[in-house]
């Protein structure tokens, strides 16, 4: 009651009374902001021993914010448990103070991973009597890097142990935990495996590269109580964006990893308390941030994984709230947006952007809703309403009214007054190529024995083209090989841009490839190519052959050939 809990989440619902009737491990896909700290954290309070001092409960999550928050929301809970003693650990603050808070008793920690491995190296941290590990947003500590330290700590806790998981997604390195350090799990699912909240409506603008910023500028006007966090892809990007929009009079601000630990810090708590409309931010930097009522997220750039997009979009439409996740794309990229549907389960909404006239009515109508829905204290005003009146006696209702829409509204009617059509019209050329898939199939020679994913794939591409807007079609990662499609426009340029590139210290190896054949399937495809493949080659070793007997001469050993 005293936290304002009036009934409970769906996650509440079904974590909590599995936790509380047996003891089990148990994973949990839920997105973030659903209410996962209570579901985890009310069945651990009760069933640990509060009267001992050693930690029965270790709470793992990615960022010290989160850490702080979950730390925040167990005392929280506790606050009646006068003898319960929650201790956050997490880099960035003075370890010396978080030993002694350790040494004084601690019943729960909650721990970023880096730290928590640093204390425990130091002899400071006795893990042998945790009952309850609690892996929390287990994806976002595996996608920042955290994969060796968590094996670390896992190791050294007991076998015989609860652990809880708590992921938005599922992808292969969750499951390789759940699958190596938890017996016979329960698995919950709120709502699809992997998919993103049903509270969220998803569009798409389209947009031509070089007018994305007006785009973005249109949809914040045409929505006047935004409250969004703004994503792009690099810090470079971010702040650029964040000065664009403050130099226009947006209140806005960014966050990324350039920024100090009391810069982050400050810019944090000032969108939290909502001092900022809008945030401009990094994926990573964006971590630790959690805001219950955000109505809208914007990628400004769609990311490089789709599983990324569900995170991003994730954090808008929680607590039984509706949210909207916005993507500004331009045509190339169309493709990336049936991945992301297809991993998410939701449909795009492909919008329409709002031209001048309909941002102007939107505004006009929000300044009215405001003034009308305004609460007048006539005890504050009283004295200065005589002259009020006095001044205005001889101006007309409704010349008072048009004078203080116009006060008010200058700025989007003048700014909007004579602005183009941002929207962007698919031509039947750019259809026609879209259709006939005009794309190159490449090979380059790294593939999974080399760590090798599909977004690193793209990353590499981005990084050694420095382009990011090359159109990248099917990328299949093989063992020790990869096959992926490009846009044709750009195959003569990533064979120059590839020649002297290393990959983990290897010489890479970028090659066309020949087109598969459709009319085909792949294993008769293969198989013919490979049966008159090894025709050509036992011909072309039957000529050699005779040449070299008619020449007397010994076979060698060829070394030029390539591992497919």
């Amino acid at each position: 009651e005293d936290m304002g809990f009036e009934r409970a989440m769906p996650v509440q619902e079904a974590v909590i009374p599995v936790l509380l009737e047996r003891d089990t491990d148990l994973v949990a896909l839920a997105q973030t902001g659903t209410g996962k700290t209570a579901a985890f954290g009310l069945p651990i309070i009760q069933k640990i021993n509060i009267n001992k001092h050693n930690p029965e409960a270790l709470i793992l999550c990615p960022t010290r914010e989160l850490c702080m928050q979950i730390a925040g929301d167990l005392k929280e809970y506790s606050k009646y448990l006068s003898n319960l003693n929650v201790v956050p650990v997490y880099g960035g603050a003075n370890i010396d103070t978080q030993i002694k808070q350790l040494e004084r008793g601690v019943n729960i920690i909650v721990a970023t991973p880096g730290r928590m491995l640093d204390l425990m190296k130091r002899g400071k941290i006795d893990l042998k009597s945790i009952r309850y590990l609690v892996l929390d947003e287990a994806d976002e500590m595996l996608d920042m890097g955290f994969q060796e330290e968590l094996n670390d700590i896992l190791k050294h806790t007991p076998a015989e142990k609860n652990t809880l998981l708590f992921s938005a997604t599922m992808p292969v390195q969750v499951e390789k935990i759940a699958r190596g350090y938890m017996k016979n799990p329960v698995e919950i699912t709120i709502g699809e495996r992997n998919s993103g909240s049903e509270n969220i409506k998803h569009y798409c603008y389209l947009s031509h590269a070089k007018q994305r910023y007006l785009v973005l500028k249109r949809i914040v006007d045409y929505y006047p109580d935004i409250y969004a966090i703004i994503f792009c892809r690099t810090r470079k990007e971010t702040q650029e964006v964040a000065d664009w929009l403050i130099k226009d009079g947006y209140n806005a601000d960014a966050l990324h990893g350039d920024l100090s630990q009391l810069q982050r810090d400050n810019v944090m708590n000032k969108f939290r308390l909502k001092n900022l409309q809008l945030l401009v931010a990094t994926d990573v930097a964006a971590r630790g941030l959690d805001v219950d009522d955000l109505t809208h997220v914007i990628n400004y750039n769609l990311p490089d994984e789709t599983e990324q997009y569900t995170h991003r979009s994730g954090r808008t439409g929680r607590a039984d709230k509706s949210g909207i996740s916005i993507a500004i794309i331009h045509l190339k990229e169309k493709h990336k947006i049936k991945e992301i549907e297809k991993q998410i389960g939701k449909t795009f909404k492909f919008a329409k952007i709002p031209n001048g006239k309909e941002v102007c009515e939107k505004q006009l109508f929000h300044l009215i809703e405001k003034m009308e829905k305004v609460e007048v204290n006539e005890s504050e005003i009283s004295e200065f309403l005589p002259l009020v009146y006095k001044k205005l006696e001889n101006i007309s209702k409704e010349e008072l009214i048009k004078r203080f829409v116009s006060l008010e509204f200058n700025r989007f009617l003048d700014y909007y007054r004579d602005t183009e059509d941002l929207n962007v019209v698919e031509s039947k050329t750019e259809k026609k190529d879209k259709n006939s898939g005009n794309f190159t199939r490449l090979f380059i020679n790294i593939g999974k024995l080399d760590g090798l994913q599909p977004s690193d794939l793209i990353g590499l591409i981005n990084d050694v083209t420095h382009i990011r807007d090359i159109r990248i079609g099917k990328i299949d990662i093989m063992k020790t090989f990869s096959f992926f499609e490009i846009d044709s426009n750009y195959v003569d340029l990533l064979l120059a841009a590839f020649r002297k590139v290393k990959y983990e210290g290897r010489n890479v190896v970028l090659e066309q490839s020949s087109p598969k054949k459709k009319e085909k399937s792949d294993k008769s495809a293969d198989f013919d190519n490979n049966f008159h493949s090894k025709k050509r080659k036992d011909k072309q070793n039957r000529r050699n052959f005779d040449n070299k007997e008619r020449k007397g001469k010994n076979f060698s050993k060829s070394s030029s050939g390539r591992r497919r």
